[in-house]
């Protein structure tokens, strides 16, 4: 399931691309326009910073905007940093270490399947569809 975390940051990815601004956009203005708390946005757009989807600046004109261009961004790729692994068991996990039951397990075929399902869907969406 994805969380609050990753759906509010795809929010302010979209946010941010309908701005289609060079300036950076205050955090304040995105919280009221999303109507989500700005404190909690801070903890947000931090990780994303971090992980190189925004870029930001503080003090007077301060705020954030993307790196990139939208249809830079894939969805994966976003839901990804903000909810870490999008694998739905922990054997298929990038890592993860192989499982004893792996050769004769009936069911790994299946959920290797779905797996590629969500990471397909995911990274063949970009942020400008969203638009």
């Amino acid at each position: 399931m994805i969380s609050t975390k990753g759906r509010y940051a795809l929010r302010v990815m979209i946010d941010l691309a309908k701005q289609n601004s060079d300036h950076y956009i205050p955090l304040k203005d995105i919280a009221a326009r999303q109507e989500i708390s700005k404190k909690y946005l801070e903890i947000i757009v931090k990780d994303m910073v971090a992980g190189k989807l925004l870029t930001g600046a503080s003090g007077k004109g301060g705020g954030y905007k993307l790196c990139r261009k939208p249809e830079d961004y894939s969805i994966g790729e976003i839901l990804e940093l903000m909810e870490g692994s999008l694998a739905t068991v922990a054997c298929l996990e990038d890592g993860a270490e192989k499982c004893p039951r792996a050769e004769c397990c009936p069911t790994l075929p299946m959920w290797a399947e779905y797996n590629q399902m969500i990471h397909d869907f995911f990274y063949g969406k970009k942020l400008s569809d969203l638009l």
